[in-house]
């Protein structure tokens, strides 16, 4: 059933077709509009028509390309778990903003536990991880305390 072009639906209302359509997308967001459909069963004008949806409701955020770091001068990466000294939305929302125009930061999660954040984070060497760090957490009043690990290794997984 072809989707009409004004139709937004919430995630909830996805069905079977959209779903599958949002599966083979993350296993290969470059994935030409005709082997998607192929693949899900469609026909392509419907194929093409309901992944404009998925992007216009926010189910499909964007595509992009996944480098490795090291072509790009950054092999070492970390993750480095933050507790901010206030819980008020105000403090929480700034260091949000604040963090994700971090120099090397490749992604930041707001977690429950006893971190406020992880910060996945990129550097050229571990003398630069330090001074990520050092100059940019350790000098926030609204850090209290961080904790960082070194990824050796990344796999990605199928969700």
């Amino acid at each position: 059933m072809p989707v009409a072009p004004n139709d937004v639906r919430p995630f909830a209302g996805l069905d079977d077709v959209d779903r599958a359509i949002l599966t083979e997308l993350a296993a290969d967001g470059r994935l030409p509009n005709n082997a998607l459909a192929e693949r899900v069963g469609v026909a392509p004008s419907t194929c093409l028509t309901r992944t404009r949806v998925l992007r216009e409701c926010g189910a499909i955020r964007g595509f992009h390309a996944e480098v490795d770091p090291a072509a790009v001068g950054l092999p070492l990466q970390a993750l480095v778990s933050v507790r901010l000294t206030a819980h008020e939305r105000a403090a929480v929302d700034a260091f949000r903003a604040r963090s994700v125009r971090l120099p090397g930061v490749v992604s930041v999660f707001h977690v429950a536990g006893a971190e406020d954040y992880v910060l996945h984070v990129r550097a050229a060497s571990g003398d630069a991880l330090r001074d990520f760090v050092l100059d940019h957490l350790a000098v926030d009043p609204a850090v209290q305390h961080t904790q960082t690990s070194l990824i050796f290794e990344q796999a990605r997984g199928m969700g």
